[in-house]
């Protein structure tokens, strides 16, 4: 990464590694920030706004400190202006330091590289993937596709796919990225998915006791 990596905060947006991210930027001062990084290394720092961001949307509102950067792989500039981009998930940084001399923010960041997974983990997340095709198959399968998961997809890129794509809550997704590896993440995924899931069969108006 740069010595300054550019931030896009958004209310509703959490970027994973190795995953795709379409993105419309139609503010000036994020026209301005794409044409910076396609002007130098092409890089973006995703970061997710905290609540309470409306209040002060157009200056510099507080966001969580643990983000992902990504490289644009897309990049088309629309005549009014306006880009197209699709970004590339690389690495998760922590915040450090922000820097404003710019329209847009940039950051002092920290990478926070995940090791490949020890021996003993490889099995736990093995099992969490079987886990998670196993959950989601019937609701694949109801909407009318293909329910197989990619056998080529490496169990970090289906974990980290998922974790982006499926319906799930800023917040959740945000947790998820926060996670320290690949373990923790997979078996986070799954217990949400589960809680999600029992509650979805709870009837309404039913109280659990305690």
């Amino acid at each position: 990464m740069s010595d300054l990596l550019p931030l896009f905060p958004l209310p509703n947006v959490v970027l994973f590694p190795n995953v795709f991210l379409p993105l419309h930027i139609f503010e000036p001062r994020y026209r301005e920030m794409v044409a910076d990084a396609v002007a130098s290394d092409r890089l973006i720092g995703m970061v997710l706004l905290r609540p309470g961001w409306n209040d002060d949307y157009e200056g510099r509102p507080p966001v969580y400190p643990v983000g992902c950067s990504g490289v644009l792989t897309h990049v088309e500039r629309l005549s009014d202006g306006r880009y197209d981009i699709v970004l590339r998930g690389l690495e998760r940084f922590r915040v450090l330091e922000e820097e404003h001399s710019k329209s847009y923010r940039r950051a002092i960041v920290e990478p926070l590289r995940e090791p490949p997974p020890a021996s003993e983990d490889r099995q736990i997340i093995r099992n969490c993937r079987s886990k998670l095709e196993a959950m989601l198959v019937p609701a694949v399968e109801k909407a009318g596709a293909d329910a197989r998961m990619p056998a080529a997809m490496s169990d970090e890129d289906l974990v980290n796919a998922l974790a982006q794509y499926l319906d799930l809550e800023p917040l959740e997704k945000q947790a998820l990225l926060e996670q320290r590896g690949l373990r923790s993440r997979a078996q986070s995924l799954v217990e949400l998915l589960e809680m999600k899931m029992l509650a979805s069969k709870v009837p309404r108006g039913s109280s659990v006791a305690h």
